[in-house]
């Protein structure tokens, strides 16, 4: 049976708590409700409506799924508005949410049930043959061990629970012999060195070839992750272990569970977003049940479905209890501090929990499950999507939507258990507005700003493995399906895995240590289910009569911008400056930007950034035009931007010892030779004297002939590289004087011109942080003579060349075929200064921005975003930074995908690259970590 018929035998119960009352909720939201009048329940709707939208969810995944196949595939996703595979390494990188590609088609895996959910067959036979053929587990890439469990390992499961049982039917896969179940364990394996802490909580990456540790794997320094990360792993490692036999995966999964549970904070039994895999220490201590935690929560009550431990109902059961004690507040959840759950840690909520409504109903739990889903609801009808994130009087937080599925799949719980036509309205709803405002030709495309309606070139796997299976499953009758869909449990990505597992292969007998941790109340343990039919005793309307007081909460709290200022000009006020119009030089907008709580600041490196203090506005009408300005200065920076990006360049240094083992990242420039349409350029390493640049050359003769290595500062880029080409130089790399910057927590940016004329630069330029930077001294420092690559990406080495003793000075300009540089997003510096950007963070991570401040500013050719901890910035000096994801987190993001060094495939003895590369390492071992 499914999570919905398992309501009958789970274990969960409807909690013995007092109901919230109208005046409780109303009083949370501090809104005045008028007394509802009872009306009608939504009509029932007809067979042949329910049939229509059927088949209009059937079309809608043709249309993305085909697009995948025919212009993308075998790419891990489907850029849907340039009708292209997204390849890691060839797209410029997207920070943590990248870690999903593991260039394994994930697309294709994560369809594979879900084409049997709509009876397809056939192309589910022609899908999996395509796996067993194309898809390879042993590529070099760091990835997500959560993505890549979820959605690889949980998708293989769910393609092969389907085959046996086609199989079993004796109509298709009769030629299928286990390939697949194959395949989940040879990843199973590939993903158990993760594990390899104290603790038994795995590291968050993992190098698919290469595994931990290792140089060649580009990970396991980290020390932090999320408790999602380390607690979503029960389900698909279980049914591993069960359909193999193999108990070392349930084992793990167990272990982890195990120790998350024992590091609860015990006075309140919640748990905190990022935990310390090595010591077990709390790193963020807020507790919700949205990113970063959602999934634990319903992988305990889910394992207890599929595996029948009592001691995971146990401990589900004390986190539910605290989680309605705590972070309930209905209709709205809200994170608290776990020391002081009294206390609220933010005052928005994120997308992720939309998920939670569908969890309590598969608890039991359906009167605060109606209550938020329906606050959710009203929010989409306000912005026809669900924000990322939004505040509790349901402003928009940050803007983006990548179609994530979470709302459909409470829906679908919610009509499963109350049987309500309402919620088919509701699917209805989303049916729509995905295909009026996400629908383009090659696809569906994620939302980047749900006020505006602006797109972002992304179709993430999860929305064919989740949306189309919710959706269809939410208007298709028992005789729609070609299988039982109540002898299957969904996982947290949608993934079929069958009942039958948790009677097979139980070689693991856990003891019920749940008691040893805390004293438990026997009456939140009620071992039976609610009977559905009983829930809505008599009552028909049960549901209305819950949602009715929340149906105008949205409007109420938020009344819409848009008849603010018709009401304005009505009444003869000028509108509000936009973004577009403004002039730093005119005094009257300097003023305006006052009045809305926009001031300037003057930076010590020259820059000056816009900052919006809301509570400094004349008004709560100029903070909300402020606020509007500020959104609309970096939605335009951004577009602005976008024409001007270029992809990272490489140096590879290919002398002695090197060989072409180490490839550095390097920043492009708008001008000087272009890399990507002429070949390499070679040659040895010079510094420059002065070191800056800035001035003629006092030792051409040094660099005669060589690449120059300057100093950044002091001077315009394009300055720089005339003096050394003036010196005969034949390339240049400036190296940041900031000191310990590196492209591990910072994006590469752009060097631009300095407003004259450079077709004069003839020579290619690229820009090195300082931990590269000093790789490249180090080497000079320690061999004298060291020669480099300058390549729009790395070559391939050359095995002879580890045979010549004195490798060759020229300017050789051979074009040899390599493997695309890692691609990072990027910072245009006009006026050799650098305003770091942050990438997009994971599906199942979130970081808060403070909610009173945003902060934008410009110079005098666009507008130029970068993100501060506390609020948006965007400087004035010429410099541009990228900011496509400008409401997204403030940490930093370590660029996994996108090292600076890369190991060659004949790697030396290790005390060698050890001895050779000591301060490499120790970079490596001191990156910071994202915070989850």
């Amino acid at each position: 049976m499914s999570e919905a018929g398992a309501r009958q035998g789970c274990g969960c119960r409807v909690p013995q708590r007092a109901s919230w009352s109208l005046v409780a909720v109303t009083a949370a939201l501090c809104l005045m409700v008028a007394t509802s009048v009872c009306t009608a329940g939504a009509a029932p709707m007809s067979r042949e409506e329910k049939q229509k939208l059927g088949n209009q969810v059937l079309e809608m995944f043709d249309h993305a799924y085909g697009n995948y196949m025919e212009h993308a595939y075998p790419a891990d996703e489907l850029m849907p508005l340039t009708c292209r595979g997204r390849v890691r390494g060839q797209e410029p990188s997207r920070g943590d949410v990248d870690d999903a590609l593991g260039k394994f088609s994930l697309t294709l895996i994560d369809s594979l049930d879900t084409l049997v959910v709509l009876n397809k067959t056939k192309e589910f036979e022609d899908a999996v043959r395509k796996v067993l053929r194309d898809v390879n587990l042993d590529n070099d890439v760091v990835v997500s061990v959560f993505e890549t469990n979820i959605r690889v390992l949980g998708g293989l499961l769910g393609g092969h629970s389907l085959a046996i049982m086609l199989k079993e039917k004796g109509e298709h896969m009769q030629w299928y012999n286990d390939e697949l179940l194959q395949m989940a364990k040879q990843l199973g394996y590939k993903l158990l060195p993760a594990f390899n802490t104290t603790s038994g909580l795995p590291y968050p990456r993992i190098n698919l070839k290469f595994g931990i540790r290792k140089p060649e794997a580009r990970t396991g320094t980290e020390t932090d992750t999320c408790t999602a990360c380390a607690g979503t792993l029960i389900l698909e490692f279980a049914a591993l272990s069960r359909f193999t036999g193999a108990t070392i995966f349930e084992e793990y999964a167990r272990k982890a569970l195990d120790f998350l549970w024992e590091k609860r904070q015990r006075s309140s039994n919640l748990v905190g977003v990022t935990i310390n895999i090595h010591t077990g220490d709390w790193v963020r201590k807020d507790s919700g049940v949205g990113a970063g935690i959602d999934s634990y929560y319903e992988y305990l009550l889910k394992a207890y479905v599929l595996l029948g431990d009592d001691s995971f109902l146990e401990r589900f059961n004390t986190h539910y209890d605290a989680i309605m004690r705590y972070i309930s507040q209905p209709p709205l959840l809200l994170d608290v501090h776990i020391h002081k759950p009294m206390l609220n840690a933010r005052t928005w909520m994120d997308a992720l929990l939309a998920f939670f409504p569908g969890l309590q109903v598969l608890k039991g739990d359906i009167r605060p499950a109606i209550e938020t889903h329906e606050m959710l609801y009203q929010v989409i009808k306000k912005h026809n999507f669900l924000p990322e994130a939004f505040t509790t009087d349901f402003r928009v937080h940050w803007a983006q939507h990548p179609l994530r599925p979470e709302f459909a799949e409470s829906t679908y719980f919610l009509y499963k258990a109350t049987g309500d036509p309402y919620y088919l309205e509701v699917g209805k709803t989303l049916i729509e507005n995905l295909n009026k405002y996400a629908r383009v030709p090659c696809g569906f495309a994620a939302m980047k700003d749900v006020r505006t309606g602006s797109h972002e070139d992304r179709m993430d796997s999860f929305f064919l493995a989740e949306m189309f299976k919710y959706l269809y499953l939410l208007f298709a009758d028992k005789e729609d399906i070609i299988f039982d869909i109540e002898d299957y449990i969904f996982t947290t990505e949608a993934h079929l895995l069958p009942l039958w597992l948790s009677t097979t292969n139980r070689s693991i007998s856990k003891k019920n240590t749940t008691s040893e941790y805390t004293e438990l109340d026997d009456s939140n343990f009620d071992w039976t289910c609610p009977n559905t039919q009983i829930l809505f005793p008599n009552d028909p309307l049960y549901a209305q009569s819950i949602r009715e007081p929340l149906k105008n909460v949205v409007d109420k709290s938020c009344p819409r911008g848009i008849i603010r200022v018709e009401e304005s000009f009505r009444s003869g006020a000028k509108p509000p400056l936009r973004a577009r119009d403004f002039m730093a030089t005119n005094p009257e907008h300097l003023e305006i930007l006052k009045k809305m709580g926009v001031s300037l600041i003057h930076l010590k490196d020259g820059r000056v950034q816009l900052v919006q203090h809301a509570i400094q506005a004349a008004s709560s009408i100029d903070a909300e035009d402020g606020l509007r300005f500020m959104q609309e200065m970096i939605e335009l920076s951004s577009q602005q931007q976008k024409e001007q990006q270029l992809p990272p360049r490489a140096v590879q240094i290919i002398s002695h010892p090197f060989f072409g083992r180490v490839v550095l990242t390097a920043g492009p420039a708008q001008f000087g030779l272009d890399l990507s349409k002429h070949k390499e350029t070679r040659g040895f390493v010079a510094s420059s004297k002065p070191y800056n640049g800035c001035s003629e050359l006092t030792n051409p003769e040094a660099v005669m002939g060589k690449i120059a290595l300057i100093q950044r500062g002091q001077c315009m880029f394009a300055e720089k590289a005339r003096n050394i080409q003036n010196a005969g130089a034949i390339g240049g790399i400036v190296i940041d004087d900031n000191e310990g910057s590196s492209s591990d927590t910072a994006p590469l940016f752009q060097m631009a011109g300095d407003g004259k004329d450079t077709d004069d630069i003839k020579i290619p330029m690229l820009f090195l942080f300082s931990k590269e930077g000093s790789i490249i001294l180090d080497a000079i420092r320690e061999h004298e003579q060291v020669e480099v690559l300058l390549s729009d990406k790395a070559r391939d080495r050359d095995p002879e060349m580890e045979n010549e003793d004195q490798p060759s000075s020229e300017n050789d300009s051979q074009n040899q075929s390599a493997e695309q540089m890692p691609l990072l997003s990027q910072t245009v510096d006009l006026a050799d200064q650098e305003t770091p950007e942050n990438p997009l963070d994971s599906h199942s991570e979130s970081s808060s921005l403070a909610d009173s401040e945003e902060a934008a500013g410009f110079t005098s050719s666009e507008q130029i975003p970068s993100s501060t901890e506390n609020h948006e910035t965007t400087s004035l000096d010429g410099e541009c930074t990228d900011l496509d994801n400008q409401l997204q987190e403030q940490s930093e993001t370590e660029e996994d995908s996108s090292p600076n060094v890369s190991w060659g495939t004949k790697a030396q003895p290790i005390d060698s690259i050890l001895a050779d590369w000591n301060e490499d390492i120790e970079a490596f071992e001191m990156m910071e970590k994202d915070e989850l």
